[in-house]
């Protein structure tokens, strides 16, 4: 595995790749040890900053959802990944979509546990009341990705 350290309006971020895929995305509170720059690393942090400066709505970087996870995590993962610009679902509706009603606290799970944070967007998961919910970025990276993407907060 490959990572660099870049800096965003959202602060540092560490993106990681294998085999030519992006398979990591994290939250960083400074800069770390860089490895050298790919070609699909470059690619990500340009389509990155294409989306902080407001010009980018779908990314195109090839992503890898099995590097990580289980099964039913990576399940998660991909319906976040079907989540479109500037729309919010909730929990509850996620697990539906992911096994059922009941499946509420294992989907916040996984959706904590994303490995490719902004590219697969959990910060467009929020509580059925319209308030926010968590993030593993923290709540002011999540109003920050919802504010850029236009979402009207309740």
């Amino acid at each position: 595995m490959t990572s660099v350290y870049e800096k965003f309006s959202i602060g540092w971020l560490k993106i990681s790749s294998h085999d030519s895929k992006i398979t990591g995305i994290d939250y960083a509170d400074t800069e770390g040890e860089s490895d050298e720059w790919n070609e699909v690393l470059r690619d990500c942090a340009r389509e990155l900053q294409e989306y902080f400066s407001g010009e980018r709505k779908v990314f195109n970087v090839e992503i890898d959802f099995e590097y990580k996870g289980t099964a039913f995590q990576q399940k998660v993962w991909r319906a976040l990944y079907e989540i479109p610009y500037g729309m919010t679902i909730s929990y509850k509706t996620l697990a539906e979509q992911c096994g059922g009603a009941n499946y509420s606290r294992a989907v916040a799970n996984a959706n904590g546990k994303n490995p490719l944070s902004i590219i697969v967007p959990c910060h467009r998961v929020i509580a059925s009341d319209g308030t926010l919910g968590g993030y593993t970025g923290g709540l002011d990276k999540k109003k920050h990705l919802l504010k850029l993407e236009n979402v009207i907060l309740v």
